[in-house]
């Protein structure tokens, strides 16, 4: 989970409340907060929360009440429709115990684009020209409901609405500008620095003593599976001073974990790994128990992964093993499917049967079954041979089975990445 660990700083913050009971359904995302937060940032404004809530009024009143009482800037997307559940603006306000006109300007302008259409307007469609008090009206060139921007009380409140491509150009166009000058030319310059094979604690424990002493940058840790973010936020007059402030506390951040940050530019750990593989010209194989092929796909989701992926072996079942790598019957019979010694046997047979440079295999019990006292659920060794060193790992990953499955992955690329690098075992 991700925790902010030292907060302060002069920039505006902002809320995004995204309105719809769609958006709770199960396989819907949200997308117009992710929009709006990178939008912020570029302008200097931090976004403090996202917060997605049904179509019921009193719940988007409480919605709107606790965002407008902590944010500076407050954005809601949705519910701006003709329907009897779109009641952002009328939540919005009896949360500011403001009354709704009917604008006739927009009510006209409604109906001569339907008539465009060679349509009547529906009597429902009237709502849709209801306007805060005090309010200014964002024209929407896409679709029938113009947004609103108020000020009050210091604060402001931007109506939006939810579909993005009705929302987005109405956004850049009428808010940002506005939110730019606001801002007073604050420029917000982020930096993740990502750490494979070390968890969210360890991270903690070696880098507080560093970013505890700023307070601009601010950081953030996030703990994910096989992985641990440092996301890193300055805030400063020009994008080059605010550059210069991340550069400061990441140089630092790296000397108390060298060789341990994989990335700073946004590249995952397999586009990392493949750029390594491909500049030195190298090729790979891979053998696969208990990820079933993860590794592989992980590695051919980046461009141009024939360069250096020779062959994938998803060896499931002992007689895979020992068809397909050589893996003797014995060995499996003595050590387990399970073990350091099947796994550096499994990396050898994949060298040797496809010919390449570096060879990578994994196996393990990734459960929920499968698992005894002595090779519990989660046990994973991995080995890799040839270019990138001779080396073995036995790891425990916790979580369900896809969690250890995507931890093994994760650690497979890990230590070729090391390995490649000549940095000791993780």
């Amino acid at each position: 989970m991700a925790r902010l660990v030292n907060a302060g700083g002069r920039a505006l913050r902002a809320e995004i409340l995204a309105v719809g009971s769609e958006l709770l359904m199960p396989g819907r995302a949200e997308t117009n907060a992710v929009f709006l937060t990178g939008r912020l940032l570029e302008v200097g404004i931090a976004v403090g929360a996202r917060v997605t809530a049904a179509d019921e009024p009193a719940l988007l009143e409480s919605a709107f009440r606790a965002a407008l009482a902590r944010a500076d800037v407050v954005l809601a997307t949705g519910g701006l429709g003709p329907t009897e559940d779109d009641l952002t603006r009328e939540a919005a306000a009896a949360a500011l115990g403001l009354r709704l006109r009917r604008d006739p300007g927009i009510l006209e302008a409604l109906r001569a684009r339907f008539a465009g259409y060679g349509r009547v307007m529906a009597p429902v469609n009237e709502k849709q020209a209801d306007v805060l008090e005090g309010a200014e009206v964002l024209p929407n060139a896409r679709g029938t409901a113009p947004g609103l921007w108020l000020e009050v009380a210091g604060r402001v409140l931007i109506l939006l609405p939810g579909p993005p491509r009705e929302m987005e150009p109405m956004f850049d166009q009428h808010a940002l500008p506005r939110l730019r000058a606001r801002a007073g030319g604050t420029v917000l310059a982020t930096r993740v620095l990502r750490i494979a094979s070390m968890g969210e604690s360890d991270v903690e424990q070696v880098v507080a003593p560093v970013y505890k002493q700023y307070g601009n940058p601010r950081t953030t840790i996030l703990g994910g599976a096989g992985q641990t973010e440092l996301h890193l936020t300055a805030e400063a007059a020009s994008r080059e001073a605010a550059e210069a402030r991340l550069e400061e506390l990441a140089a630092r951040i790296r000397a108390v974990l060298p060789g341990r940050i994989f990335s700073e530019d946004g590249r995952e750990l397999p586009e990392v790994v493949a750029a390594l593989l491909r500049d030195r010209g190298l090729t790979l194989s891979v053998a696969e128990s208990c990820t079933g092929g993860l590794l592989s796909a992980r590695l051919t989701a980046t461009a141009g992964a024939s360069a250096f992926l020779e062959r994938a072996y998803v060896t499931y079942s002992n007689r895979s093993k020992t068809e397909l790598l050589g893996v003797p019957a014995d060995l499996i019979a003595s050590a387990g499917a399970v073990s350091e010694e099947v796994a550096r046997a499994m990396a050898a047979g994949a060298r040797r049967a496809a010919g390449t440079d570096i060879a990578v295999a994994i196996t393990g019990i990734a459960g929920p079954d499968g698992g005894t006292a002595e090779k519990p659920v989660g046990l994973v060794f991995l080995a890799v041979e040839g270019a990138a060193g001779d080396r073995v790992r036995r790891a425990l990953f916790p979580g369900d089975r896809e969690r250890v499955r995507h931890q093994a992955s994760q650690a497979a690329l890990e230590m070729i990445r090391r390995g490649l690098l000549g940095l000791a075992p993780a």
